[in-house]
């Protein structure tokens, strides 16, 4: 891709490429601020991190609630940087985002909505608000890859898309790991001294929740794969896998329950064995464990009657369902 290279993880010396990206940040913010939104993925965590040891108390960080993270996970992710001196602030915009996807179900319309709020609506003013002039983020090597070659786009891919950040939003931005797969953004996430709970997060994507709900994303159904989320996470969590994850189908399906026919919804569950996320195969997962989700989920969400493993590899399937 133009004016980027990938560092491989065989070239990759960790403590130089922080010395290096701590040093450039510092350079090209000057004396200045600059502004950075945290997720509490590998991705964010590092660039925040990294931001925060060139800058210190000139980086001013938000979390955006958009009401499409895990159960409590802003909250979690908040206090845990305020404890390592990061100047982080949590805002609440799940409405203002639940309307920008309001009757919207086509992905890709899901994604722009999604952007356009968080750059323009949301986040837009807050950067105006502290006068910063650079805004940093977790844009890894996948995302351009996967968004310039057509096959989903990130939400975090701009420049490379021709888009003027500084003309349309005010900053430029900067994107410290940008050369980096997510394998590389691991070992700098714990050479910057970030616990295992952080360095070695599954993936999860910027879209959040939206990309597991095949559909209309609003608060109820959004609701619904949260949950679902716990409990797939929580069986999950002794396999060895690179991601997993809880999809919310668009389409209802016939199921009993209490023998009478219930016409509920469809949970797809999705594990994958992966290096780089570019190329993925289907975790062979207890099928006691696979059942054993199927019982709670079923139980303890009673408008599901079905549940799904998905066992296509990547290609033709992609890791993420939306």
């Amino acid at each position: 891709m133009k004016n980027i290279r990938e560092i491989k993880l065989k070239n990759l010396n960790n403590q130089a490429f922080i010395r290096k990206q701590v040093k450039e940040i510092a350079k090209t913010v000057g004396n200045g601020t600059a502004v950075n939104a945290l997720s509490g993925g590998v991705d964010s965590s590092a660039v925040t991190m990294l931001a925060h040891k060139a800058l210190g108390k000139r980086l001013k960080t938000y979390f955006i609630d958009h009401g499409l993270m895990r159960e409590g996970e802003p909250e979690r992710v908040v206090a845990f940087f305020k404890k390592r001196g990061v100047n982080v602030q949590l805002v609440k915009a799940s409405s203002t985002f639940f309307k920008a996807l309001k009757g919207k179900s086509d992905p890709e319309k899901k994604r722009q909505a999604i952007t356009d709020t968080f750059y323009k609506t949301v986040f837009g003013p807050l950067v105006k608000k502290s006068k910063a002039k650079f805004l940093l983020q977790g844009t890894i090597y996948t995302d351009v890859e996967e968004t310039i070659a057509g096959i989903k786009r990130q939400h975090n891919i701009l420049a490379q898309l021709g888009i003027d950040t500084k003309k349309v939003y005010g900053y430029k931005v900067l994107e410290p790991v940008i050369e980096l797969r997510k394998p590389a953004v691991r070992i700098i996430a714990r050479a910057l001294g970030l616990p295992k709970e952080i360095y070695n997060r599954p993936p999860f994507p910027g879209p959040a929740l939206t990309t597991r709900v095949i559909g209309e994303a609003t608060p109820a159904r959004i609701a619904l794969v949260k949950k679902a989320t716990c409990i797939v996470e929580k069986e999950l969590a002794g396999i060895p896998a690179f991601q997993c994850m809880a999809i919310l189908h668009e389409d209802k399906v016939t199921g009993i329950r209490d023998g009478k026919r219930q016409f509920g919804n469809q949970i797809e569950v999705r594990c994958w064995d992966s290096k780089d996320a570019v190329t993925a195969s289907p975790t062979e997962v207890p099928f006691s464990i696979l059942k054993k989700i199927a019982r709670r989920i079923t139980s303890e969400m009673p408008s599901v009657v079905s549940v799904t493993y998905n066992i296509a590899t990547k290609p033709t399937s992609t890791i993420e369902a939306v």
